[in-house]
């Protein structure tokens, strides 16, 4: 009889469960306690018994873990340095999107070289969120593929639903299982009411198919995520000034949600021009002075070296510290606008 299955699969290599990758990079009593921290801190700041802002901050993208772990180094020192008034954790992104073509993220091709190392980008990555963690930096990170969660997201404190999935139900539910707070994105063209849905569908139980701590398929069910929330990263126009805060406010009390939300100071708000985060990060300090208090935190988009850089045929020719992704922001600017923007938190909580 013909075949009638994997007629278009090329190749099909079979993965360690999450359990064994997780026996070979254990999780110490320090990283779980970074882990837990970071989670209580944003579930605080989201219900407002925490009123210090949250600011996620990070690569657009990691592609070189070396880079990514002095960055996260020297994330490590500020985040203790301004703890009074920010609760700063690092941006870790393994998974990239696309609209049609393109490197697609450091789990899915390490090498970036078209090889799609799975099991050495799998290994890598969670690697390296144990390292961040262990500096006492709490970690978020955008989920993608629906099978990734179960090798990583027990060292992960946030976790965002991207633009591009927003309206999709694995994803959903997935978020309805996470075991940290959810930020989900609206649409790429700008729509508020996808994410609102998204929120309130997370919020309640799911049951179906994945996989479990063996790698064995499995029917999920969870019992629903509280604290999913809306984050604004702009669409066809930016959505970061007054205006667009109180439409957005104006949806999650409709919902009858928590009125906590975050705002990416990059993607469309920016217009992906990193110098442009800082009119976006400058805008919500005002708002904050002026007396908004639904903003409960921003996400900026940063690295050793600002810009970005075209990303060549070969891997070694590559900057050190510079996004092969969108652009970021330098250190040497992260460093300022964070101590800045904590000294006018500072005056507002204090």
């Amino acid at each position: 009889m013909e075949k009638l299955y994997d007629l278009r699969v090329s190749r099909i290599i079979r993965l360690s469960s999450p359990k064994d990758l997780k026996e070979k990079l254990p999780v110490d009593e320090r990283i779980a306690g970074t882990v837990i921290k970071g989670r209580r801190e944003v579930e605080n700041i989201l219900t407002g018994k925490d009123s210090r802002l949250l600011v996620i901050v990070g690569p657009c993208s990691i592609h070189d873990t070396e880079a990514a772990l002095e960055y996260a180094r020297k994330l490590s020192a500020l985040r203790t340095e301004l703890q009074d008034d920010l609760c700063i954790m690092m941006r870790v992104y393994f998974e990239k999107p696309r609209t049609t073509l393109g490197w697609k993220g450091f789990i899915n091709d390490p090498h970036l070289d078209d090889t799609y190392d799975i099991v050495h980008g799998l290994f890598y990555a969670r690697k390296l969120l144990l390292d961040i963690n262990a500096l006492g930096l709490p970690a978020a990170t955008e989920f993608l593929d629906p099978i990734t969660p179960q090798y990583v997201a027990d060292v992960v404190s946030w976790a965002a639903i991207g633009a591009r999935t927003i309206e999709s139900q694995t994803h959903r539910q997935m978020a309805s299982g996470l075991s940290m707070p959810v930020g989900f994105k609206n649409s790429t063209d700008g729509r508020l009411n996808v994410a609102v849905d998204a929120i309130r569908s997370a919020m309640h139980p799911h049951s179906f198919l994945g996989i479990d701590q063996e790698g064995r398929s499995s029917v999920i069910t969870t019992k629903g995520n509280p604290f999913g929330h809306l984050v604004l990263r702009g669409g066809d126009t930016p959505n970061y000034e007054p205006d667009s805060i109180a439409l957005a406010e104006s949806w999650i009390a409709k919902a009858g949600l928590e009125q906590s939300l975050l705002v990416d100071c990059s993607h469309a708000n920016s217009g992906k021009k990193h110098e442009q985060q800082l009119k976006v990060w400058e805008n919500i300090l005002v708002q904050k002075t002026e007396g908004n208090k639904s903003i409960a935190g921003v996400m900026i988009e940063s690295n050793i070296c600002g810009g970005n850089q075209p990303f060549p045929e070969d891997p070694d020719k590559l900057r050190y510290g510079v996004s092969i992704t969108d652009e970021c922001l330098s250190w040497e600017e992260t460093e300022r606008m964070l101590r800045e923007g904590a000294a006018v938190i500072h005056k507002l909580i204090r």
